[in-house]
Formats: structure tokens, C-alpha cells, sequence
């Protein structure tokens, strides 16, 4: 059973911008350092982080949390090396007071435009 469905699209150069503008305090907030690592060592960098924060976003909205923190939403690979959605502190309680079983995650993104999908299945 569906649980929860979250989108979320942007912009890259306008997320760029804002990288620019607020610096490492931004990233600190919204990634984890494991996150910051694997971008800080890609050519687009900020294309990297873009869809890692729409990624989280849809994972908020999938849970139906907006409060949840940023980096208690976390972009890791799975054994197979296909990115995969982890849940951390209140986003961890939150999946699992929903009965969480399953996160599908499926990103997408160009030199101009991301996009991040979550899908929750479980059982209620």
C-alpha cells in the first residue's frame, strides 16, 4: 500500500545561486557531511547538492512532515550503487509511526533543472 507520494522540481541555477550567496552555514544545514563529501568530489558540484535537496524536500512531503530536519533525510547509495532515500532521528519516527516498509527514490536532473520522486509503501 501507498503510504505517502512527495515531488519536488527546482531549478539548478537559482539552488547554485543560493549556494553562493549563504555559503557552508547552507550546506550544513540542509546535508549531511557524507552528502557534502560525494558532491565536493563530482565536476557539478552544485547540480550534486540540487538534487539531493529535492530529493529530501519530496521525502518530507511523502512523510507529510515539513518540520522534519533536512539532514534527518539523507541521499546514500544502495548495494546495487542506485541512489536510495535513509531516514534519521525525527524522519526515522516519523516513517515509522506511518508503518514505513519500503522508500522508493528516483532523481533526475539536468544543467538546468532536478527533480526528486519518494514513494512510501507499508502497511497501516
Amino acid at each position: 500500500m501507498i503510504l505517502g507520494i512527495g515531488v519536488e522540481w527546482l531549478e539548478v541555477p537559482r539552488f547554485e545561486a543560493a549556494l553562493r550567496r549563504f555559503g557552508p552555514r547552507l550546506r550544513e544545514r540542509l546535508f549531511t557531511e557524507a552528502e557534502q563529501d560525494y558532491a565536493a568530489g563530482r565536476a557539478g558540484a552544485a547540480q550534486s547538492l540540487a538534487v539531493r535537496f529535492a530529493a529530501k524536500a519530496a521525502g518530507r512531503r511523502a512523510l507529510g512532515r515539513p518540520a522534519v530536519r533536512w539532514r534527518d533525510l539523507e541521499v546514500v547509495r544502495s548495494e546495487s550503487g542506485a541512489p536510495a532515500l535513509a531516514f534519521h532521528g525525527a524522519a526515522e519516527r516519523a516513517a515509522r509511526e506511518l508503518g514505513v516498509k519500503a522508500v522508493t527514490l528516483s532523481l533526475t536532473h539536468d544543467a538546468s533543472y532536478c527533480l526528486g520522486q519518494v514513494i512510501l509503501e507499508g502497511r497501516r
